[in-house]
């Protein structure tokens, strides 16, 4: 999620955790636990793949929190010890804002490493969008309310309850709607006879309403959209191609390999101008999406690696798109995708 809202939940929980005792030193100290853990985009790396694959690993990780927690409690407690909070309460509120980071983080489809030094690929859910306003609304409100209830701390603290409540039945909500999408694409895949490997549902930019589906084809992917306010349980795919013969001569390469991991298959090839690209499929829409790295290049006909790999600047959706989503979201439009 954006910073902000990780800075609002890390208060929220902080204050939930210790505020009755500590007042507004937890919302502060929740709020700088929940952004710490976003800082490790400011860690140098050797190439594009890199730097982008590696974010969300070691400073999201469960274990990496629970490591920390205990000594960074015990710090706060000796910074904070007039106020009589215990090592435990303050070890608490340092696990849980960080720990509520990245589960949160978990929930978008960018993905977390949440068990590292572990192999496996990132959790990412795909949920909820990046940026959410109603999410970040509802810890807003609660958040605002407990910093400035100086008369009756009691109910700030009530209202901040509320707020984090909402904002975690809001989640609970989103992974359900989005059960309900995956199983409307199912049905319309299998309907039409469509072959696919796998299949993901998302969100599409700052709310729940229209979600962008992508299923991996033997042949490419297809895309389509599905808004709540259908009239009927219909998606309108479209076909895309994708070359991975491409691959063949850098198969090994090792940003071909990371870049697998990171997507778990939910990535485009194609050649432009002799340079092999590949494109996460889950971050943008066609023809615009975030990440795209070009991993190999034509010489003298053959591919091979491109060491270190480019990052090519990232295609997001313009104003146009954006109306688009709108109107689709509200069934304003039949068209299939925003082109």
């Amino acid at each position: 999620m954006d910073p902000f809202t990780q800075i609002l939940l890390g208060a929220a929980v902080g204050h939930a955790t210790l505020g009755a005792r500590v007042g507004r030193k937890a919302l502060f100290w929740g709020a700088v636990f929940g952004g710490i853990p976003d800082l490790d985009v400011l860690i140098p790396h050797a190439d594009a793949v890199a730097a982008v694959t590696h974010h969300r690993s070691f400073s999201h990780s469960l274990v990496t929190h629970t490591i920390v927690a205990p000594i960074l409690g015990a710090g706060l407690a000796r910074l904070h010890a007039r106020d009589g909070a215990s090592i435990a309460r303050w070890t608490l509120l340092v696990w849980l804002a960080l720990a509520t980071h990245a589960l949160l983080d978990a929930a978008t489809i960018y993905g977390t490493q949440l068990f590292w030094p572990s192999t496996g690929p990132p959790i990412g859910l795909g949920s909820i969008f990046i940026i959410d306003p109603l999410y970040t609304l509802l810890l807003l409100v609660g958040v605002l309310w407990a910093a400035l209830a100086r008369r009756k701390p009691t109910v700030g603290r009530r209202a901040n309850r509320i707020g984090l409540g909402l904002s975690t039945v809001y989640l609970a909500g989103a992974i359900f709607i989005q059960a309900q999408v995956r199983d409307i694409a199912e049905s319309e895949l299998e309907r039409q006879g469509a072959a696919y490997d796998r299949l993901i549902a998302t969100p599409t930019p700052f709310n729940l309403l229209l979600w962008r589906v992508v299923a991996v084809t033997p042949h490419g992917y297809r895309e389509g959209y599905y808004s709540l306010l259908d009239p009927l349980p219909e998606i309108r795919f479209e076909q895309y191609s994708s070359d991975e013969s491409l691959l063949s001569s850098v198969d090994d390469a090792p940003a071909v390999t990371r870049l697998r991991w990171f997507t778990k298959g939910f990535y485009r090839v194609r050649e432009i101008d002799g340079r092999v690209e590949i494109t996460d499929l889950r971050m943008g829409f066609e023809p615009r999406y975030i990440f795209s790295f070009v991993v190999g290049h034509r010489q003298e006909g053959v591919i091979r690696p491109l060491i270190p790999s480019e990052r090519v600047p990232a295609e997001r959706p313009d104003a146009e798109a954006l109306r688009w989503v709108w109107r689709r979201m509200l069934g304003e439009t039949n068209r299939a995708d925003p082109n």
